[in-house]
């Protein structure tokens, strides 16, 4: 059975506190899976947490900023020390070149996975599997900073009763599928559109036209939220988002779970920032992120 969850390995901003480790978060989807954001000790949590280097498939920085890259060494070198059998793909800012030279390269170890470097330019599609599509979005963030989005190609789910109708049983409806029409008979004629699952990873930035465009329609939003809405013109200054500002975008934008993280180490009780996302009138499935947690994504409407 196919699994779709993300898990949390790091939920601390800039400073990381005794109960909150850097930025790391690892996406599975039907047996692949990203990385995003690998912050200091990423590699000690994804063995806290049961992810081992055999299950990443994709590595995802949206930025250089120590707390959201600093963990790249220490991962790249156990996907080569436990010779990871396929290829892993880097996306990142194309501006940032030369932070990822220096952390793949920061210290001697033999190679022996190929790791595929494909930085990001522009907003769009970044690659197109059986599975999904994932595609960036720029950022507002003192240095060049990108948001990635996942989304599930739209299917088809059959109705029996449209089945019935139209006279097909047995194995003629894996033919009808298979075949995509039968005596007549299409497979549009019998099923209705199965919208595709969506996922969004949004870190350091203010409001932006990017992280609307991310956010648009998901099943989980997860979103910055390193400061309280009291703090709104330090989030301005540094770049980032309130609570309130995330959820009012997860609103605006029809999301179902929101995942609020990044959280500034000044604030002691995470339960305010629950509250504030839904004084700002987010009311779906509402994640505050702890290390270690594992989320699933919302199960489907249709």
């Amino acid at each position: 059975m196919s699994v779709r969850e993300l898990v949390v390995l790091g939920t601390a901003s800039q400073v990381p506190t005794r109960h909150r480790n850097h930025n790391g978060y690892v996406l599975l989807w039907d047996g692949q899976g990203i990385l995003f954001d690998p912050g200091e000790g990423t590699q000690r949590q994804m063995l806290r947490a049961g992810v081992a280097a055999h299950d990443l498939h994709r590595i995802c920085v949206t930025h250089f900023h120590g707390d959201h890259s600093l963990g790249l060494p220490g991962v790249i070198q156990r996907i080569n020390l436990d010779r990871v059998p396929h290829d892993v793909t880097v996306h990142f800012p194309r501006s940032g070149q030369h932070f990822l030279d220096r952390l793949r390269y920061a210290t001697a170890y033999r190679e022996t996975v190929s790791l595929v470097e494909e930085p990001v330019v522009e907003d769009g599609p970044l690659a197109v599997t059986p599975s999904f599509t994932l595609d960036a979005a720029k950022l507002s963030h003192p240095v060049e900073s990108f948001g990635y989005r996942v989304t599930e190609p739209d299917g088809r789910r059959i109705l029996p009763e449209l089945l019935a109708e139209h006279g097909i049983a047995g194995p003629d409806v894996g033919r009808l599928q298979r075949e995509g029409e039968l005596r007549g008979v299409t497979l549009d004629d019998v099923s209705v559109v199965r919208r595709g699952q969506r996922f969004a990873f949004v870190m350091d930035t203010r409001l932006c036209d990017g992280v609307h465009a991310l956010a648009d329609g998901c099943d989980m939003l997860v979103i910055e939220s390193t400061f309280l809405d009291q703090d709104e013109q330090l989030a301005l200054d540094h770049g980032h988002l309130t609570a309130g500002q995330a959820a009012r975008v997860a609103v605006d934008r029809g999301v179902r779970h929101l995942v609020l993280t990044h959280f500034s180490q000044r604030y002691p009780d995470p339960g305010a920032f629950e509250q504030q996302a839904r004084d700002a009138g987010f009311d779906g499935e509402l994640t505050v992120a702890q290390d270690l947690l594992r989320v699933p994504l919302p199960k489907r409407t249709t």
